[in-house]
């Protein structure tokens, strides 16, 4: 079960086994724990699905009573193994406060539950699934996710693969394990080079790009510092174009300062309903409006917002980033994949030790990264027990103050003092029923202004840069998916493999 959307599975096996195949509910109940598992892909409570008991008891009367039966027999257990302790039966019910948790369901008929990064494992063990994991831990493992090389460089970054079949063979196509056999090149001064101009390449077709799509002239030979993902607080483009109006009032006061030009790219969709992730598209496109049409500064910032974000235009974005923006609330982000296909195509990450993050830096090496902020740690504590203030932050940082007050003085609204009172409130209001900055963004502010000048400095050391770029394709090899579904065949389906014979043999 791929994450809460099919766990309706469960009593829908049981209904078959029982009302159709003439099993009891012991037999019908030992098939579906040997045949269900669950693999959980988010930890954002919200994200976990729950159906109000009417409409489910409405629309399915007989599923409602099998999942009754369910949650009747294994709250007997809980009872059992922690009596008195009502407050676990309360978390750990499938049915409770008029709503069916779908996620809870999962995991009580599932025989195996994972997540899909070591630090998002952890979490859901110490933190969201502590009770199931202390009841059943033999049921807990992690799985990495992965992501297929053959789309994402094979057929998205065909320069470089074929750059790298003609150093170290095309073995990597089905197991990215020998890549790191470009490790030797990282030193080779020409190897550098190389790999430098088919990135560069691979910038002026994403600069045409986004000339035919957007209309905007962008230097290739500028930083690329790319964020495609889904719009989510959590994922914080919010923080990004906080910064990028941070950038422009520095450029605007001090035009003599030395400043290597940056072209910030999004790339998002947000849910229909998500009005919060809407506005925070709507400023982007109104940052990059003032700021590609300011002559003043020379061309020095460029904002692109890239419409319909999808597969075919992620493959020419990703061959191209210069910058890899991975900077969920750290606990936040359950794995990501977007940051391991760029670190497959020669893109250091700049991120949070957030989700995969934490792998891809153990991969790479620190030193080959640029991370900041609080910890997921530092996060889950302050979530816990309080102490985060954004408002001292806010009247205390006098640069950071004037940023968040351009969101209500017109600067980008033309004028309209009210366009994104919302995005502003998000920071600062006290009164909403939400916690005023509940993504950390005013506090990790200044971690990640200083690790995005420790990047501009990287990129002025070109040797430096190379190195870097370099380092992230040829460490890459544990993010195949290849390595994740092995994993999954062998610790959880248990599925005896199937030789295909190649067209060669026939």
């Amino acid at each position: 079960m791929n994450d809460t959307h099919p766990t309706v599975a469960v009593p829908e096996l049981m209904r078959l086994l029982i009302d159709q195949e003439g099993l009891n509910w012991e037999e019908a109940w030992d098939v579906t724990t040997k045949t269900c598992a669950y693999t959980n892909h988010t930890i954002m409570a919200e994200a976990l699905e729950k159906w109000p008991i009417d409409l489910f008891s409405r629309l399915l009367p007989r599923i409602y009573q099998i999942v009754q039966e369910i949650d009747r027999r294994f709250l007997i257990k809980v009872r059992e193994m922690y009596p008195g302790n009502e407050h676990k039966v309360k978390k750990m019910a499938i049915l409770m406060d008029g709503q069916v948790r779908m996620a809870n369901m999962a995991i009580i008929a599932g025989f195996s539950v994972n997540g899909v990064a070591k630090l998002h494992t952890d979490i859901l063990k110490t933190q969201q699934l502590r009770d199931f994991y202390e009841m059943m831990p033999e049921k807990f493992n992690n799985k990495t996710n992965g992501i297929t090389q053959r789309r994402f460089l094979a057929h998205g970054n065909p320069l470089l693969a074929d750059w790298i079949t003609d150093k170290i063979g095309d073995g990597w196509i089905t197991d990215l394990s020998q890549i790191e056999k470009l490790k030797p090149y990282v030193e080779d001064e020409n190897a550098r080079r190389e790999f430098m101009q088919i990135k560069y390449q691979n910038k002026i077709r994403l600069a045409k790009y986004i000339k035919e799509h957007n209309g905007i002239d962008v230097d290739p030979r500028s930083i690329f510092d790319v964020q495609v993902k889904r719009l989510h607080e959590y994922k914080r483009q919010f923080l990004n174009i906080l910064h990028i109006m941070y950038l422009y009032n520095q450029i605007k006061e001090h035009p003599e300062i030395s400043f290597y030009p940056r072209t910030f790219i999004f790339g998002a969709k947000a849910a229909a309903g998500y009005l919060r992730a809407k506005e925070t598209i709507k400023l982007i496109n109104s940052v990059a409006d003032v700021v590609n049409n300011d002559r003043s500064i020379n061309g020095k910032l460029k904002v692109v917002f890239i419409e319909d974000y999808r597969v075919s235009n992620a493959e020419i974005i990703f061959a191209a980033a210069d910058v890899s923006e991975q900077i969920s609330t750290a606990s936040k982000e359950a794995s990501g994949t977007g940051n391991m296909k760029f670190m497959l195509n020669g893109a250091p990450t700049l991120g949070t030790m957030d989700g995969a993050n934490v792998e891809i830096v153990q991969e790479v090496g620190a030193e080959n990264a640029f991370i900041f902020g609080l910890s997921s740690e530092e996060v889950i504590n302050y979530e816990n027990n309080g102490g985060y203030n954004p408002q001292e932050i806010y009247f205390n940082d006098w640069e950071l103050k004037r940023v968040v007050d351009q969101l209500m003085d017109g600067t980008y609204a033309h004028g309209d003092h009210n366009m994104y009172r919302n995005l502003y409130n998000s920071l600062l209001n006290t009164q909403s029923t939400d916690k005023p900055d509940m993504y950390f963004i005013l506090k990790d502010f200044r971690s990640y202004a200083d690790a995005q000048k420790r990047v501009e400095e990287a990129y002025r050391d070109q040797q430096r840069w190379s190195r870097m770029a370099m380092m992230q394709t040829a460490c890459c090899g544990k993010f195949s998916s290849d390595r994740t579904i092995e994993e999954y065949v062998e610790d959880i389906w248990h599925l005896e493999k199937v030789e295909v014979p190649s067209g060669e043999d026939e």
